[in-house]
């Protein structure tokens, strides 16, 4: 897989993977930086392009209200050179 195209589902069923957004950098999994074009988006490091339809995306995931609900714990860098992860025993999930 190239490219890391992610696509937020309204419920948590239609996920390959529930998602909680961390306050601080050092509580999350994988640092994400938000790409603006689908070919910048390039491996499993964190670099994701959010797609308008689900069937364009490698993943399909869900945003949960807590913590404990989810797969994998990430936090939304300002620089692409920020993204990567920190934990790599969650890495399998975006494979």
């Amino acid at each position: 897989m190239l490219a890391q195209k992610m696509y937020s589902v309204d419920y948590e069923n239609q996920a390959d993977i529930s998602v909680f957004v961390v306050d601080y950098a050092n509580q999350a999994d994988l640092k994400v930086f938000k790409e603006d074009y689908s070919n910048q988006a390039d491996g499993n490091n964190g670099l994701w392009f959010f797609t308008d339809y689900a069937n364009q995306a490698d993943k399909k995931i869900f945003f949960v209200k807590y913590q404990n609900q989810s797969d994998l714990k990430i936090f939304f860098v300002k620089y692409r050179n920020e993204a990567g992860w920190q934990k790599n025993a969650k890495k399998h999930l975006l494979y």
